[in-house]
């Protein structure tokens, strides 16, 4: 197999083009990830019978912890990817190496870690977190077998990762492709055939996780590109490992305060009613499908910047930043019109209550609306982040976006408490982050110049 015929160059050539190959491929690996997991609850919710009810809440249950989990490991592996596209900017091979193997067994030990711990705080966690009763058993098992198999979702992303830091997206998507089908088809056979219920779904989705891992595992081990891996050098640089958690850390700890973020204007949404969380749960999943489309382009400008940076190709850096925002607005306002279009009627796929749609389509324009901004501090987070910066903009988007939608429903939702003031959050809080961020952007100057540690 060879590696190399995937790898774009993104120190010399067009940008225009490479920044668009590298971009889409991950774009569509986060829509096929969201249509999948929509596939695992609709096959709970319509093929466990008298148990459909029980078996969606016990999953629904999970979604936070589980999120919350996988978003600190994302983040991590961010750190893996500057490493990389920085060492291969700088055509240092020996680093590129020592990245990728410390990364592949930091992700293994890691992950093991922390799942052989969840086996043990799964009762306790359900316990504090208002679950049914009748919910807790089903709760408790999905998620001692789900994060069961965290080392291999672990491996999966850490892999993909290092992957994209030599610019190839185009192979984590076919691993991706194959597994979720397979996901899919087996939980159709455990719901189905074996009448299994949430067990089911979770066993799947770690078969999955398993075989995607290890397919991206395998062409690494024969690749003939930037990154070989070899079973004899798969070991810990910690020297190494410090850099990725330089990077790393940061950006996970943002993804942990968006999700506390989250859970309260949850909440705030909960307090309005059943139309209202109908409405929301809708709106959100299909908002997703935009949302990858942006942050493909966010991803794109990280690695770019990466290794551009590690070249020297300072003017290079800069102008990728123009290249992603005028290509990350154009295929973002695209994905926003075509799901305006047939807006109401996705919605009515999750729910044909008219009011529901309504409100839910409601919710898909205002968040819509501020888009812009989350494209624009996304990009220049992960300029920033590029250059081997990342504790600056994981903290400026945790006051901007987190503290300022926590603020935002502690007083102004306690005063008027719709969901317009709640959707006001959005636009309100992403601003004022793009603002923070272009602040910093403009003092640090990191194309003049910076360096990493």
């Amino acid at each position: 197999m060879e590696t190399k015929k995937n790898n774009l160059s993104m120190t010399t050539g067009n940008l225009w083009s490479s920044v668009l190959k590298f971009a889409l491929p991950l774009a569509l690996t986060g829509i096929l990830q969201q249509l999948f997991n929509a596939a695992d609850t609709a096959i709970v919710g319509k093929f466990t019978g008298d148990m459909a009810s029980v078996a969606m809440a016990a999953v629904g249950a999970n979604s936070p912890l589980i999120s919350f989990a996988i978003n600190l490991f994302v983040g991590l592996s961010l750190g893996a990817n500057v490493v990389i596209a920085n060492s291969i900017g700088r055509n240092d091979l020996t680093s590129v190496s020592k990245a990728a193997h410390s990364s592949i067994v930091f992700a293994l030990s890691v992950g093991a870690l922390i799942a052989v711990a969840a086996q043990f705080i799964a009762p306790f966690l359900f316990s504090h977190l208002d679950v049914p009763d009748e919910v807790v058993p089903l709760a408790v098992t999905y998620f001692r077998i789900y994060m069961g198999g965290l080392p291999v979702i672990v491996l999966y992303n850490f892999e993909a990762a290092i992957l994209r830091g030599t610019g190839d997206t185009r192979t984590p998507l076919l691993a991706l492709f194959i597994s979720g089908i397979v996901n899919v088809l087996l939980n159709l056979y455990f719901v189905c055939v074996l009448h299994f219920t949430v067990e089911g779904v979770a066993i799947a989705t770690v078969v999955a996780n398993l075989i995607s891992s290890t397919i991206l595992l395998v062409f690494l081990m024969k690749s003939r590109g930037y990154v070989k891996l070899v079973p004899s050098k798969l070991r810990i640089d910690w020297k190494i490992i410090a850099k990725v958690l330089r990077i790393g850390v940061p950006a996970a700890l943002q993804s942990s305060v968006f999700g506390i973020a989250n859970i309260i204007i949850q909440s705030a949404i909960n307090s309005l009613g059943t139309v209202v969380m109908a409405a929301s749960s809708a709106a959100y999943n299909i908002e997703l499908f935009a949302y990858y489309v942006l942050n493909s382009f966010s991803q794109a400008c990280t690695t770019f910047v990466g290794q551009n940076y590690g070249a020297g190709r300072l003017d290079r850096c800069r102008k990728t930043l123009k290249v992603c925002f005028i290509e990350g607005v154009t295929a973002t306002v695209l994905s926003i019109v075509l799901i305006l279009s047939f807006g109401r009627n996705l919605l009515s796929l999750f729910n044909d209550d008219p009011e529901v749609i309504r409100t839910g389509y409601i919710r898909l324009m205002v968040i819509f609306s501020a888009y812009v901004f989350t494209l624009s501090y996304e990009l220049m987070a992960g300029y920033l982040r590029g250059f081997g910066i990342s504790l600056i903009p994981s903290v400026l988007t945790m006051v901007g976006i987190c503290a300022t939608r926590i603020t935002w429903i502690m007083t102004v939702f306690k005063i008027h408490k719709s969901l317009g003031f709640i959707m006001a959050a959005y636009p309100v809080s992403l601003s004022t982050t793009a603002l923070l961020l272009l602040i910093a952007l403009l003092i640090i100057k990191p194309s003049r110049g910076h360096k990493t540690e």
